[in-house]
């Protein structure tokens, strides 16, 4: 282990952690996990691919193309089970709360 014993350190001391903003934290999947492990409350792992040319998102921004909304920390690690997407949408306001009642398949609708 580098740097001391993980648990008489902060999430901010360890190789591998970088905080996002409050408990929220990027992890290095190089990082040595007997350090992370007994820092680690949950965890949601991205896989993939999603590229831009350069100004195209915020094009797309600009446009309403996506729905930005503020997330909760309970929304980082909410367990597999739960609809993450309808319980976002849930707490806007209308017209956004209604998509939550939309089925994931739309052609089901």
């Amino acid at each position: 282990m580098s740097g001391g014993s993980p648990a008489r350190r902060g999430i901010d001391d360890v190789d591998g952690i970088t905080r996002v903003d409050g408990r929220v934290v990027l992890i290095d999947v190089a990082a040595e996990p007997l350090d992370v492990a007994p820092l680690v409350e949950g965890a949601r792992i991205f896989v993939g691919y999603s590229g831009w040319t350069f100004g195209q998102l915020d094009g797309e921004l600009l446009r309403d193309d996506w729905m930005v909304f503020t997330s909760r920390p309970g929304d980082i690690i909410a367990p597999p089970q739960v609809d993450l997407w309808g319980r976002v949408l849930r707490r806007q306001p209308q017209p956004w709360a209604m998509l939550a009642t939309h089925p994931i398949d739309v052609e089901r609708n």
